[in-house]
């Protein structure tokens, strides 16, 4: 199966949104309350690249979706991407470069601690995803380092869930789907497990 064509439909298709929001911002359709709207964007898709990263090692042991795998890396790096345009739009459009105000919101608000958390991790992430850095780091340390996702894909929901005093839908939803995308990687990992123990790898001949 020929998949040359993957990643660049990748690439095409995730430059889309932030193509969407520079029209719209240049075109002034923002509405009213222009911070909110590209905070909520922006949010909105950095969840949702993180979610799809989360999605394509469970897809991929289905038949046939094995090619997902070669998006997963760049479904991360867009999910650091559009979190950064996040974190850029808080600093320089919401609060405008004012440090008392952060510090403030980075010590005594939940919600913007938990971000901030998220986003943080997620700067090791996007800078080891490369091929010469697996090969500097070995791939038991650099996979070791990546595990980091799951706390970042935890504190960025909980980071959505407690945008607002109430919990709205889309927040629940996301919070249930990343249950069940841990929960299937617990299901493949005890696979994994019991054919190891069914099928153990063949031991050296003795030399007896």
């Amino acid at each position: 199966m020929k998949t040359r064509w993957f990643p660049r439909l990748m690439f095409v298709l995730g430059t889309l949104p932030f193509c969407w929001l520079a029209w719209r911002w240049v075109h002034h359709q923002l509405g009213i309350n222009t911070v909110e709207t590209v905070a909520r964007y922006t949010g909105d898709w950095t969840i949702r690249f993180l979610m799809l990263t989360l999605a394509i090692t469970p897809l991929r042991h289905i038949p046939g979706l094995q090619p997902l795998a070669r998006l997963r890396r760049m479904s991360g790096l867009y999910t650091f991407f559009y979190a950064t345009l996040h974190a850029l739009h808080y600093w320089a459009r919401d609060v405008q470069w004012n440090w008392q105000i952060i510090q403030e919101d980075l010590t005594y608000r939940r919600f913007f601690i938990a971000g901030m958390i998220a986003w943080t991790l997620m700067i090791p992430l996007a800078a080891t995803s490369f091929d010469r850095a697996i090969r500097w780091m070995g791939g038991r340390r650099w996979r070791l380092l990546h595990k980091l996702i799951y706390v970042t894909a935890l504190a960025g929901v909980v980071h959505y869930l407690w945008q607002g005093k109430t919990a709205t839908l889309d927040p629940l939803g996301y919070a249930l789907l990343l249950t069940i995308l841990l929960a299937s990687r617990v299901v493949l990992f005890w696979k994994r497990k019991r054919r190891s123990h069914v099928n153990p790898k063949p031991h050296l001949a003795h030399s007896n």
